[in-house]
């Protein structure tokens, strides 16, 4: 199976996803027929169970959108539940550390040691019925994406070690948590914040990584111009700003027709 989100980061062009946190397989159709690149199944904020992951999968795959899940936190086992579900990759939240990203790319790949654990039947081999197992794992391995969240001060602090970790697709810095932690929730704007994620941003792009932020219609063009890729927004901005489009020529056409 191939990673349409890989293969555009690639050749170096972004792509625009739209998180969901309560379970549609219909809303993730509707995102691929409208035209987005992937969804982000999100069970930490959301009310998402494992055999949604796996329905709102089989919508994505159906459809021709790219499924990345974010686990419930960063923990190996609520990776690897989110990867035999049939995800092509993760979001993986709280990386503060080199060693929370070495565990996050290992809970991923399949290999020796500490490893992402190997069953027949999943999924992802195709329940079974798909190529031979060791062609499976190779593609697995290939074909995945791991995504990282820089959210915390400390994350922050420690950008040099974990952008030297081998494996990570997407270095994804988390404006809200990252604010909180550095003593202005909410304040994405405050100065010190702002600088770190500037500061952030610039080191990933040096280290020749892909980027990524969310974003809403009011700003997608600044996250665009600082050189992130992988970008999204929440279902909710989308609807609004949507909704205030449609309410405003609404009201306008009352006007003008009274």
């Amino acid at each position: 199976m191939k990673n349409a989100m890989k293969e555009k980061f690639a050749r170096g062009e972004p792509a625009y996803g739209v998180s969901l946190m309560f379970p549609s397989p219909q809303l993730v159709e509707m995102l691929a027929y409208a035209g987005f690149d992937w969804v982000l199944i999100d069970c930490e904020h959301g009310s998402i169970g494992a055999a949604d992951v796996e329905v709102m999968t089989m919508a994505a795959d159906a459809s021709g959108i790219t499924p990345i899940g974010r686990p419930r936190n960063n923990s190996s086992a609520e990776i690897q539940s989110l990867m035999d579900r049939g995800v092509h990759g993760v979001q993986v939240p709280h990386i503060n550390t080199r060693e929370d990203a070495e565990r996050a790319v290992a809970a991923v790949k399949f290999g020796p040691g500490a490893q992402r654990g190997l069953a027949a039947g999943t999924r992802p081999d195709r329940w079974g019925f798909g190529a031979k197992m060791k062609d499976f794992v190779a593609q697995a391995n290939s074909t995945s994406l791991v995504c990282v969240q820089i959210e915390h001060a400390d994350a922050v602090a420690n950008i040099d070690d974990i952008l030297g970790v081998d494996g990570i697709d997407v270095f994804f810095i988390g404006p809200s948590d990252l604010s909180q932690s550095m003593g202005h929730p909410g304040e994405p704007n405050a100065p010190t914040v702002k600088a770190a994620i500037d500061q952030t941003l610039q080191k990933i792009r040096a280290a020749g990584a892909v980027p990524g932020m969310p974003a809403a219609t009011a700003n997608i063009a600044d996250v665009t111009g600082s050189g992130c890729k992988y970008i999204y927004t929440h279902l909710p901005k989308l609807i609004g700003a949507g909704a205030n489009n449609f309410l405003d020529a609404a009201r306008a056409g009352h006007t003008n027709g009274s």
